[in-house]
């Protein structure tokens, strides 16, 4: 099962933070008008393959609506919560599409995104899918389970950063490193999100500040990461973003070659050689140039990619 949970915890701009509530505040559908259409079980294209997916659907049977869009499905029980989701999901969709520059794959499946109301009904369903108690959302096997109640009025780019995850699980079904999937994901859902604040009149940018150079963990061990470590959560989530961010600055196009050769399982050094052997012949040389990067007191902001 492949997890994000450490980063549901973690802090936001303060500035996205007010946009964001803002925004919100601003999105609360009139009744009748801009709810998203409810769709019948029975009549949805496509059932969720995920067991979680049945244990959370079991969950109170008869509150669970559904409704759907082009690139997903929904479960909620409250059709005002999950309007503004639906608009944000699909449009970080277009963007983390976009971003990957790769046709749809064949065979396209829609990601279910399960939307629990209140906090009692998450705690049992932490307990059914034995979660850990502190989890505020877990993205599994392609589908997204996360908690919002109505009026629900921040979260920056909480949600972006699942639907990337949601996103490279159709283009890499295989899987990609974790700090390479954790990194990606949080910098496009930061431009993602700043897009999507500057379409709605909002002065939004994305930011990259540094990374302490006492805390940076080393490229190799980085590398080797299968799930963040609890004890530096924060510094792996910062780092595998500037890393990403830097080889992406560096050259886009040798930075999606590279993407798509480590989603073959690749080993790191010859995808690296391969993709940007003109400018880093080796790890030791990228590690080199990334920890000045990385270090900068003040990295260039960028759209996501």
């Amino acid at each position: 099962m492949q997890l994000s949970l450490k980063f549901l915890l973690g802090s936001f701009l303060l500035s996205f933070a007010m946009a964001s509530t803002a925004f919100a505040q601003s999105l609360t559908p009139t009744p009748g008008l801009n709810a998203l259409p409810e769709v019948e079980f029975s009549r949805l294209s496509q059932r969720d393959p995920n067991p979680l997916g049945a244990r959370a659907l079991a969950l109170h049977p008869e509150q669970w609506k559904h409704a759907e869009t082009e690139h997903f499905i929904y479960h909620f029980s409250d059709p005002f919560t999950v309007t503004p989701v639906s608009v944000e999901a699909e449009f970080h969709y277009r963007v983390v599409a976009k971003e990957l520059q790769r046709e749809q794959p064949a065979g396209d499946t829609k990601s279910h995104i399960y939307i629990f109301q209140t906090a009692s009904d998450w705690k049992q369903f932490q307990s059914v899918g034995r979660l850990e108690p502190w989890t505020g959302g877990i993205h599994s096997q392609g589908s997204l389970f996360i908690q919002r109640s109505p009026g629900f009025t921040s979260g920056g780019n909480l949600l972006g950063h699942e639907i990337a995850h949601l996103i490279l699980h159709r283009y890499y079904p295989d899987g990609i490193p974790c700090w390479l999937d954790e990194g990606f994901a949080q910098y496009v859902s930061k431009g993602a999100r700043a897009s999507y604040l500057r379409a709605r009149n909002y002065n939004a940018r994305p930011h990259a500040s540094a990374v302490d150079q006492a805390k940076l963990i080393p490229l190799a061990e980085l590398m080797a990461m299968t799930y963040p470590p609890n004890d530096r959560v924060e510094t792996f989530y910062d780092e595998s973003e500037r890393l990403v961010r830097f080889l992406a600055s560096s050259d886009k196009a040798s930075f999606l070659t590279f993407l798509d050769a480590l989603s073959r399982h690749q080993p790191f050094e010859r995808a690296l050689f391969q993709n940007y052997g003109n400018k880093f012949m080796t790890p030791a040389a990228l590690e080199e140039k990334f920890r000045v990067y990385a270090a900068g007191s003040s990295l260039q902001p960028t759209d996501g990619g």
